[in-house]
């Protein structure tokens, strides 16, 4: 069943040349993606955002001039309707912390594959805060361990302890779960388990009332912290 899809416009700051170059073929070739502009630092990213008004934005952390975090801090700051979604090879707490706290709404490792990566750029798109799986077990790591910030351990404070979460949860409702830390969107979900869309986005929903969470990410970082996959 065919659906007319919006073409999803692009912004791109990378300041370093080859990866920009990659990234550009990547998303030439992926369906329903269009490259609207580029930047090479974090002040003219957040200028062409402002301008271009993109849809998403492909952000890195290590830019010139002002840092991926600061420059995604600004563009919030804007009210601009983007997404960011952090794009890089850094993997450290500190890191990761600071762009979501920024206001990033996604955070996934330059070594994910092309397609991970265009699956990443939809998701967001489409409202779900995606987090890469590394990334998702950092968060797990740090609130383990009572390093995340205040603001961070109010959206993912446990409300039920694990007994009490499978009981709630359907097999069903399990399986999707699972392909929720895996960073799998509603309509990848659907293909996956051969079930509509709308019964994907129901399930999601579903889950997401019985976590007791807002989103997406948060109730996979409740899935591996909890032990339910």
């Amino acid at each position: 069943m065919s659906e007319d899809r919006k073409t999803i416009r692009v912004l791109l700051v990378e300041d370093h040349t080859m990866t920009r170059m990659g990234l550009q073929l990547v998303l030439e070739k992926a369906e329903n993606i269009e490259l609207i502009g580029e930047a090479e630092d974090g002040e003219e990213g957040v200028k062409k955002a402002k301008e271009l008004k993109p849809d998403v934005i492909l952000m890195d952390i290590g830019l010139p001039v002002i840092d991926g975090i600061e420059a995604t801090q600004k563009i919030k700051e804007s009210n601009l309707p983007s997404r960011i979604l952090v794009f890089t090879s850094r993997d450290s707490e500190d890191d990761v912390f600071a762009a979501l706290g920024a206001g990033a709404d996604a955070y996934c490792m330059k070594g994910a594959s092309p397609e991970q990566l265009t699956s990443a750029i939809k998701a967001v798109n489409e409202g779900t805060a995606w987090l890469d799986p590394a990334i998702a077990r950092t968060v797990l790591n740090a609130i383990n361990k009572n390093s995340l910030s205040k603001n961070i351990e109010e959206k993912v404070e446990p409300q039920k302890t694990r007994s009490d979460l499978a009981k709630l949860l359907t097999e069903r409702e399990l399986e999707v779960l699972k392909l929720i830390v895996d960073g799998l969107s509603n309509p990848q979900i659907a293909e996956r388990l051969f079930i509509t869309r709308a019964t994907a986005k129901a399930h999601v929903h579903s889950i997401l009332q019985k976590l007791c969470v807002d989103d997406r990410t948060q109730a996979a970082v409740t899935a591996m912290r909890e032990g339910l996959i």
